[in-house]
């Protein structure tokens, strides 16, 4: 790779991991728009997973005490027990389907919860619904790599505050984006020259997350709710474009 690679590899991680220490999601949406331009699919796909289980590492100890583990767990649980399940879809099921699917929600839900401030927090299901949630999200991780926008969205459809929102964001992403990277390099598709590239790129992930996590602890609970709906938007907008190519 030439000089010009490795710059465009680091701006990519300084954008994704100022997005994750932001929004405790979002590395990819940053981070593969530029990457692409210097490495096959197949290696920046791989790379924003490494790089956001390092950049939701970093953030984790200044995030912790405002966490709601009451609030996480189910989502966990559901999403661990969905990622084999979506894995094996993937022999049986188009992902382009559900990236049409997920991308045109995207694109309806966060417009209406943007022009609707007033919108009715949902409440019914308790922690079983939150868990079906985070079983949905774990499947579509597996099945295409889409784990995260359903619990984000249903977080914000709850009507949690800023820091409970960010715990479900952050600890589900984590956890579900971990266990898929520990099956990755168990089943040996993590590649060396990958990990030299993830060890190029760290600076730029840790260095972005931290200007992204100073930044959130000083935004208002309204502007974490715009930055949020804005990057589920522009999540749905990516999905759209890559289900119709």
């Amino acid at each position: 790779m030439h000089v010009a690679g490795y710059a465009l590899l680091f701006t990519g991680a300084l954008a994704g991991g100022f997005v994750s220490g932001l929004a405790g999601f979002g590395t990819a949406l940053m981070a593969l728009g530029i990457w692409l331009y210097v490495l096959p699919p197949s290696v920046a796909v791989t790379l924003v997973l490494i790089c956001s289980v390092v950049a939701q590492t970093s953030t984790l100890p200044s995030m912790w005490k405002g966490f709601d583990l009451g609030l996480v767990w189910p989502f966990l649980i559901g999403g661990l027990a969905g990622v084999p399940l979506g894995t094996m879809l993937i022999a049986h099921a188009d992902p382009d389907v559900f990236k049409l699917t997920i991308g045109v929600f995207l694109l309806v839900f966060p417009v209406a919860l943007h022009f609707n401030r007033d919108w009715p927090a949902l409440r019914f299901g308790g922690k079983l619904a939150d868990g079906a949630v985070g079983f949905a999200g774990g499947i579509l991780g597996g099945l295409a790599g889409l784990s995260g926008p359903l619990p984000i969205l249903w977080a914000s459809l709850r009507g949690w505050g800023k820091h409970e929102r960010r715990g479900v964001f952050q600890l589900f992403n984590w956890t579900v984006l971990a266990a898929a990277l520990c099956l990755q390099v168990a089943s040996g598709l993590v590649e060396p020259h990958v990990i030299w590239l993830a060890l190029v790129a760290f600076p730029g992930t840790i260095a972005g997350a931290w200007l992204g996590a100073r930044v959130y602890h000083a935004m208002s609970e309204r502007n974490f709710t715009d930055v949020v709906l804005g990057l589920l938007f522009l999540s749905g907008i990516g999905l759209l474009w890559s289900g119709l190519k």
